[in-house]
């Protein structure tokens, strides 16, 4: 941790956070605290309509792993929450920079917007877990993830077709 290689990377990682942030809020998220001085951010999600929980759900479906978040004072609780967490040290190590945070903002912005609540139909209201999502924009989203991995590989010493045409059954 004493190198300047750490301290390089570290510097980037709060860098990435920072563009990002400032990204999402250029998007229209509400980015809490107004940004970041770390590697997190949590944005808020209830102006799309959405708990974190299915906020994290449909990331994931478009390709993004990250968590839901309870927001202070939280009124969809600890289990559905209002928010998501997002950090950037992961993107960093892949090798990712602030152009590549502006796509992630892109990303996000497609796939919440087109991701709704289903209506629970004993109740006729929303749920707070189940969601429905466009499927057109959603493999548009995914596309986009697949076009950031395939330029920055999380295991870039793999043959991958190798071990398809291996282990394919």
């Amino acid at each position: 941790a004493g190198t300047e290689a750490f301290k390089d990377y570290a510097h980037r990682i709060v860098d990435n956070a920072s563009a990002l942030a400032g990204y999402l809020a250029g998007e229209g998220m509400d980015v809490l605290t107004g940004g970041t001085d770390n590697h997190l951010m949590l944005i808020d999600v209830t102006a799309f309509g959405l708990t974190g929980r299915q906020a994290e759900s449909a990331m994931r479906d478009g390709g993004i792993t990250l968590n839901r978040n309870t927001l202070p004072f939280d009124a969809n609780g600890p289990w559905y929450t209002s928010g998501l967490r997002i950090g950037t040290p992961a993107l960093t190590t892949l090798g990712m920079g602030v152009g590549e945070m502006k796509e992630i903002s892109g990303i996000f912005k497609t796939v919440l917007d087109v991701t709704e609540p289903t209506i629970v139909k004993s109740s006729g209201k929303p749920s707070q877990a189940r969601y429905k999502i466009e499927k057109a924009p959603l493999q548009t989203a995914q596309g986009k993830v697949k076009d950031l991995l395939d330029r920055y590989p999380v295991y870039p010493q793999l043959d991958l077709d190798l071990l398809q045409r291996s282990f394919a059954a």
